[in-house]
């Protein structure tokens, strides 16, 4: 490859990543047929590749991109030629007189994005949908690339996809952001869905390209809405786990946060994740409260050096605003270490009977952990091998298996 196609490569490259979205976003407005949005972009791209090596870099590559995406999508609309599409015909038109090939509308177009962003993950689509809908459309990935990070064929997730957008089609879902009475409970939909995404690829159960991916789009809605407090709060919550990942599986095996080498932490993204802090005056949400846990832990040079007393006081503020059972143990945890295990247990003894800790090996592998500490080692590998029966993954199972060695 010449130096010249070089340039043009990363180029294009640099606008794609920087405006594919606003492209699209603003193409699924005007014509309300998001696969004609998609297919333009992916077009323009093509056509990019072709005329950039002959006429040059375009002084703007973005705006060409954006001005050839809309030609292309206008093409396809007239050839059509039907009753239905001459308002979108009329809406691509007016959207493209309004900027020239030298300037990008970054207003309403900004709008755009956020608008696209819950119209992805509005509450009549299912979870799956949702997240499906973000990868593919707001994050950009083929679909054969969300189809492997949901372990199915292509045809499969491309037959989901249709009917997804089938479905924002006939439930007429608006393609707008909510109105400020109803933004709280609509943007909560919004986070959870990034953040399933996020510990999709964190867990390593679908592909650990989705923790990036999750990051990149919590970076970009927190620039749409750098006021939201919660917004900010899952960017730097899932920045203080991801600064963590180089350390926490080695080797393939799983190493518990205590016994992580912490200078395997990414140090740029914690220094990151300790910017994002809450404007003072405002009442942490759940997100805001998870955050300060997982950055309490990034602060603290050495394991020993974790200030347990205040992840105990976070966590009793979690519970309030999120009753949760598995909060509870978390809490139950923080306990042990903060005032010592039989305290700890204390409090695990009184979750025992919690149904929805029944089935989990969370619960027996907390209690070993306790016991050990506590210098009652039977009991404890009693319970690592409840816990070992239970542990839904193989990576899990070592894990325990590994400290049950240790103590026997």
């Amino acid at each position: 490859m010449s130096s010249s196609d070089d340039r043009v490569s990363e180029a294009l490259a640099a606008a794609m990543a920087g405006e594919r979205l606003r492209i699209v976003a603003s193409l699924i407005r005007t014509t309300r047929d998001w696969d004609l949005a998609e297919d333009a972009v992916a077009d323009a791209a093509e056509r990019a590749l072709l005329t950039w090596p002959r006429d040059g870099v375009p002084r703007n590559p973005a705006a060409w991109l954006t001005t050839t995406a809309h030609r292309r999508a206008l093409d396809v609309i007239r050839r059509a030629g039907t009753e239905r599409t001459k308002l979108a015909e009329l809406g691509a038109e007016q959207e493209l007189a309004e900027q020239g090939e030298e300037t990008v509308d970054h207003g309403a177009v900004s709008d755009d994005r956020l608008r696209l962003v819950f119209t992805c993950c509005h509450p009549a689509l299912s979870m799956e949908a949702r997240v499906a809908l973000t990868l593919k459309v707001v994050a950009g990935l083929g679909t054969d690339e969300v189809a492997r990070m949901f372990l199915v064929g292509e045809a499969t997730m491309s037959q989901r996809l249709l009917r997804a957008k089938q479905r924002v089609a006939r439930a007429g879902i608006p393609y707008k952001v909510p109105e400020a009475a109803d933004l709280a409970e609509r943007l909560d939909g919004v986070l959870a869905v990034l953040y399933l995404v996020f510990t999709q690829g964190y867990a390593g159960a679908e592909s650990a390209e989705l923790a990036e991916e999750a990051i990149r789009l919590g970076r970009l809605l927190n620039e749409l809405m750098p006021d939201e407090d919660e917004v900010t709060a899952l960017l730097a919550l899932m920045l203080a786990h991801h600064s963590r990942r180089d350390a926490r599986v080695v080797d393939g095996e799983l190493v518990t946060l205590e016994h992580q080498d912490r200078t395997l932490w990414d140090r740029a993204v914690v220094d990151e994740a300790l910017t994002l802090t809450m404007p003072p005056g405002r009442v942490p949400g759940t997100y805001r409260l998870q955050a300060e846990l997982a950055l309490t832990h990034l602060r603290a040079e050495h394991a020993d050096d974790t200030d347990w007393r205040r992840i105990v006081r976070l966590y009793n503020r979690l519970l309030d605003l999120h009753p949760s059972p598995v909060v509870s143990l978390n809490r139950a945890i923080a306990v042990g270490m903060a005032e010592g295990p039989v305290a700890g247990l204390h409090v695990l003894d009184g979750l025992a009977a919690h149904p929805a800790l029944a089935g989990l090996h969370l619960l027996p592998a907390a209690r070993a952990d306790l016991l050990a500490r506590a210098g009652r080692t039977d009991e404890a590998v009693a319970e690592l091998d409840r816990a070992l029966s239970l542990a839904p993954t193989q990576q899990e199972r070592d894990q325990l298996a590994r400290r049950r060695a240790e103590l026997t």
